[in-house]
């Protein structure tokens, strides 16, 4: 079975991330996507809770065929390295052939990922397209798929922070319409 691991933080998930799933399931390279939610990020980036972060994605990316969305990570030891997630994955599934989706955009981090050289080798990479970011994917020899939408979760919290009406109608267009609705009903990242 090939088996994409598409991890992150999710934080929240956006229509760009379901995109970037719509694709990988589209170009037929897999027979299943794993979407695995950060549980403790290992570069200690202030998350909504992983019970909401896990919800969310669920929301956005559940109702996908062979995708699902798992919570592996509050089970392994913190904080949340990609390499014991895989190694755990490969323990698990010997049978299964892994890529990592990775946007070209966090190529630029991974210099400060744990064992960045095994992560690639037990899972090697599917680089997902970003605006700008093309020349940082060419230094890992990644074929590079299409460029999906600029889209930032970055942006989308500080758009859920002014709460007023032109954030809204930004947010319904760059957010699941489930998740949206979700984050206003729990009054999520206030």
């Amino acid at each position: 079975m090939k088996v994409a691991i598409y991890g992150g933080s999710f934080n929240p998930p956006h229509v760009g991330h379901v995109l970037a799933v719509a694709y990988a399931l589209s170009v037929g390279e897999f027979d299943r996507v794993l979407v695995v939610p950060v549980y403790d990020h290992a570069l200690d980036k202030s998350l909504l809770s992983f019970a909401h972060r896990l919800r969310l994605t669920e929301l956005a990316m559940g109702w996908l065929p062979r995708v699902e969305v798992s919570r592996l990570e509050e089970r392994l030891p913190s904080p949340s390295y990609t390499l014991n997630t895989l190694e755990y994955l490969k323990s698990e599934h010997p049978g299964w052939h892994f890529r990592l989706m990775i946007g070209a955009d966090v190529l630029g981090e991974v210099g400060h990922w744990h064992a960045f050289e095994e992560v690639t080798r037990i899972a090697p990479l599917f680089v997902l397209g970003r605006g700008g970011f093309e020349a940082e994917a060419a230094k890992y020899g990644a074929p590079v798929g299409p460029t999906l939408p600029d889209i930032s979760s970055t942006e989308i919290r500080r758009l859920l922070a002014r709460r007023d009406g032109s954030a809204r109608a930004a947010l319904a267009r760059i957010l699941p319409s489930a998740v949206l609705a979700c984050i206003e009903a729990e009054s999520l990242y206030r």
